[in-house]
């Protein structure tokens, strides 16, 4: 015993020795300021919360009393936090929307590019991006397909956007973690799998889709198969959040879908509700019309000389009570409306988000983090292990259909894989579970369309319902096939050390990568196959070459053993990394001080060890180490 103490505070004395031999020069990295972990410990083991407490054992009646008070209080802010970061996600759907609303319609009516099905896709994707909201543009694809101006099969590839642009919330929701290394890798990790799932299908069931018209084909013959009848959609979660959400403002969703359906009144309207109730009252009028031509019918018209008369249909709307959000006496632009609205959500969805993370921290410690832990990532006992992700996939999809929203529950646990409660292996199928929930909810709301609509809206709710359940068959049953659990690790990797990539993940996958199919798009067959061909042969090439280079090297020829032949800027992000830590000190040069928290070193006493960065000069230096 004696010796093994000695052995270990010699080592003990060596790591304090090696940490206070650490004296920064001028950062040129962002990887250099964090201290590197322990080769023989996994960054994806769930850390272990610690209770810093007092046991509960040895409080006095006191202060147990004192505990519960403090535990329940705690609860109902983690309830009351949470209320507000769902509100705040429908109000940025809303600003959203105020900004981007019009030009989302504008998008969907160039119907000569929407049959293109890879601009389909793309503009699914930016449309979804604009208005924040899958259900949204779900509902202006429906709206347009029931009056004729798009076909079913033409819609499939848009929901197929949607599916992936309504993805990117939960991985800007990682984003608020980025201040803790470990925690931003787990966090980035748990929502980029959602995003991989969704790219991944896409990627097997858009060509098969374009070759066999497979979920057409199979949707139209369950739709043909049942006698299904108009419905009801219930309102769940809404209930709740409707108070909140309407009294700030409400959207008049109808102006989208009539700039989408062509509809030229709708471009002079505000998306701004300002009559909550309305009367609509249709008569049949004598109306003058410029010739017989323009008649209703041959024995409803009348000609008097150069006057010719017929019969319509007039419908006067009379406004009989105003809304009462806060904009309905307003009179700003939706640019201007959608702006403020957009500041304030983001601002109140950070600020709660920090806050819930907080508290989870503060309550999730000793006992009940194991408890919790413990219930969400353990498996059943052999042999029904297998059946644990299934039942992960049914809590998703059920706690998506209460809260109605797939961003709000996929949001939700991002924070809890940060902090380490949920494992990424657990919430992977979750995630999956959201997909399929979000579907119901969508198809639900499709049964309550009127009867000559019902089947044509019905049936793009069951393609995106269909899509889901084919990508889960694809990418889950066989522990091979998840292959987005390992390219989420591998991209948390990457953003662990060097944090600038996630944003530039961000923009290039939801934004420039878009963009730049849709460009070639519009360009045509020819230039986007001339284009697009080589620059995915060049892709799987070097995925093939990855591949065997991990797996095995002897099969390549010596010079393609390593990417060493390239520039170093070519196979490694440590080039631009320099880039990115000068343009960040430049533009820093104003603060006095940066303060980057390190990860204590294993075997050390618990503490941590906290570099001082101060301007010095025209650079950053560490002045000391505390």
């Amino acid at each position: 015993m004696a010796d093994q103490q000695k052995s270990k505070e010699d080592t003990n004395e060596r790591h304090g020795d090696k940490s206070k031999e650490v004296i920064a020069s001028p950062a040129h990295s962002t990887v250099a300021l964090i201290d590197e972990e322990p080769e023989d410990v996994d960054p994806w083991d769930l850390p272990e919360l610690k209770d810093t407490g007092v046991p509960w054992s040895a409080l006095d009646t006191k202060g147990k009393v004192l505990r519960v008070v403090v535990s329940v209080g705690k609860l109902f802010l983690l309830l009351g936090f949470l209320y507000m970061f769902i509100c705040s996600l429908d109000i940025l759907s809303s600003a959203f929307q105020l900004v981007g609303g019009k030009a989302a319609g504008d998008i969907f009516q160039d119907n000569s590019v929407l049959s293109n099905p890879l601009a389909g896709l793309v503009i699914g994707v930016l449309v979804t991006l604009l208005v924040q909201s899958s259900s949204t543009s779900s509902s202006i694809v429906v709206s347009m397909v029931s009056s004729g101006l798009l076909t079913v099969q033409l819609a499939v590839p848009i929901i197929m956007g949607t599916n992936i642009g309504t993805s990117v919330t939960n991985t800007l929701v990682a984003m608020t973690q980025v201040g803790e290394r470990s925690t931003f890798r787990r966090a980035f990790a748990g929502a980029t799998v959602h995003d991989f799932f969704n790219w991944l299908s896409v990627l097997v069931l858009l060509p098969l889709e374009v070759a066999s018209g497979y979920l057409y084909t199979v949707t139209k013959l369950i739709i043909d198969s049942f006698n299904i009848e108009s419905g009801e959609a219930p309102d769940l979660l809404n209930v709740i959040t409707d108070p909140l959400t309407d009294s700030i403002v409400q959207l008049d969703q109808s102006v989208i879908s009539g700039i989408a359906t062509g509809d030229q009144e709708a471009r002079n309207k505000s998306l701004i509700k300002r009559w909550c109730l309305t009367f609509t009252n249709t008569t049949l009028k004598n109306v003058t019309v410029p010739g017989p031509e323009n008649c209703t019918s041959a024995s409803l018209c009348w000609v008097d000389g150069n006057i010719t008369t017929t019969l319509k249909n007039i419908s006067d709307t009379y406004n009989i009570k105003k809304c009462t959000h806060l904009f309905v006496n307003v009179h700003l632009p939706d640019l201007a409306v959608g702006l403020i609205l957009l500041a304030l959500s983001l601002l109140v969805l950070c600020s709660c988000l920090i806050l819930i993370v907080k508290l989870l921290n503060s309550m999730l410690k000793g006992q009940v983090a194991g408890i919790i832990k413990k219930i969400l990532n353990t498996d059943f006992p052999f042999p029904f292990g297998w059946v644990t992700g299934y039942i992960a996939i049914l809590v998703g999809a059920g706690m998506t259909f209460i809260v109605q929203s797939s961003s709000v529950f996929t949001s939700a646990i991002t924070p809890l894989v940060g902090i380490g409660v949920i494992s990424i292996e657990r919430a992977y199928p979750l995630s999956l579970g959201s997909n399929i929930g979000t579907t119901t909810t969508a198809i639900l709301a499709a049964m309550a369309s009127p009867g000559d609509t019902l089947g044509n809206a019905l049936q793009i709710a069951l393609v995106h319902f269909l899509f889901n359940i084919s990508g889960i068959i694809l990418w889950y049953p066989i522990p091979f096939t998840r292959i987005p659990i390992r390219l989420a690790k591998g991209l948390g990797n990457i953003t662990a050390s060097y944090r600038w990539f996630a944003a530039v993940y961000i923009i290039t996958c939801f934004f420039i990568l878009p963009l730049f199919v849709f460009s070639l798009s519009l360009a045509g067959w020819q230039v986007l196959v001339g284009v697009g061909a080589p620059l995915i042969l060049m892709l799987i090439i070097i995925i093939v070459i990855n591949v065997l280079q991990k797996r095995k090297p002897g099969c390549l020829p010596a010079a393609l053993r390593s990417w060493d032949f390239l520039p170093l800027w070519a196979h490694s992000l440590a080039p631009w990394d320099k880039v990115v830590s000068a343009c960040t000190a430049k533009c820093c040069c104003c603060c006095k001080c940066c303060q980057i928290a390190i990860p204590s070193i294993a075997g050390l006493a618990p503490s941590l060890l906290v570099y001082r960065l101060k301007k010095l000069n025209t650079g950053l230096k560490c002045a000391s180490v505390k």
